[in-house]
């Protein structure tokens, strides 16, 4: 174990530790906040401290250098003696219980926890980006149409500068990119919930490439879509897109997707 980790550890707080156990039995920011009856924005920014201290970019790979540091085993979860247990959730099904239930007849593919997280945090931002655009008093949008155009510098800048924001787990200021009307509908709290939880164990962006950016004549003026391709330090490689929309003379951001 280097010794920046080291020194980490004798910098945690008993807070930062108790909360990083916790991580380890299952939890995430929101089970945690329950249960000790603190504010997911406060579980938040423990487990961004801890990660800062041990040098890392994950949440769950801080609290298993906890573990190990403590003399536990990291392969097997810690019981629950001390108390902590999550409220209002079910038990964790058994490995019997999480086959994938048959979609039209057929057996669907079963996928890694991880990739899950990012497809429904694609299609909750998704839709929470449509429901910005589509006006008031609008019973159907009509089907939008991406046209491929010659990028804009000052677009793609702006949807690079706000994916180093998550690269580097600056979810407050990430959450001032967006516009007005996303900011309405989610708060930073949530944002940096699904954020920690999703694009946190990701890690670090390795390498970011611009791909394409293409106008979406959604009402009532549009918006730009821009796609990168980007290889994580977890060795994925996928396509982030983010959504802009043209606010008080800038641009703003008003959906992002990870696939």
């Amino acid at each position: 174990m280097g010794t920046q980790v080291n020194d980490g550890f004798a910098t945690l707080t008993e807070k930062e530790k108790q909360t990083l156990r916790l991580i380890v039995r299952g939890h995430d920011a929101k089970s945690i906040a329950r249960s000790l009856d603190l504010s997911v924005h406060t579980i938040n920014e423990r487990l961004r401290a801890a990660r800062r201290k041990l040098a890392v970019s994950s949440s769950r790979e801080a609290a298993r250098l906890l573990l190990q540091a403590e003399g536990a085993d990291p392969a097997r979860p810690t019981d629950n003696s001390d108390g902590y247990n999550e409220i209002g959730e079910d038990p964790v099904p058994s490995a019997g219980d999480q086959q994938t239930a048959p979609v039209g007849g057929a057996r669907a593919r079963r996928l890694r926890p991880v990739t899950i997280g990012v497809l429904l945090m694609t299609f909750a931002l998704a839709l929470l980006a449509l429901a910005t655009l589509v006006p008031a008093g609008s019973t159907q949008a009509p089907p939008p149409t991406a046209e491929q155009e010659a990028p804009d510098a000052e677009v793609v800048s702006t949807a690079q500068a706000f994916l180093v924001l998550l690269d580097q787990g600056r979810w407050d200021e990430s959450y001032r990119a967006f516009g007005a009307a996303f900011r309405g509908l989610n708060s930073l709290e949530s944002w940096a919930a699904v954020s920690d939880d999703v694009r946190a164990p990701l890690g670090q962006a390795i390498s970011r490439t611009f791909l394409s950016q293409e106008n979406v004549p959604t009402p009532p003026q549009g918006v730009e879509m821009v796609k990168f391709r980007t290889r994580f330090a977890d060795g994925e490689t996928r396509t982030e897109t983010v959504t802009l929309n043209r606010e008080n003379g800038g641009w703003y951001v008003v959906g992002v997707m990870i696939d």
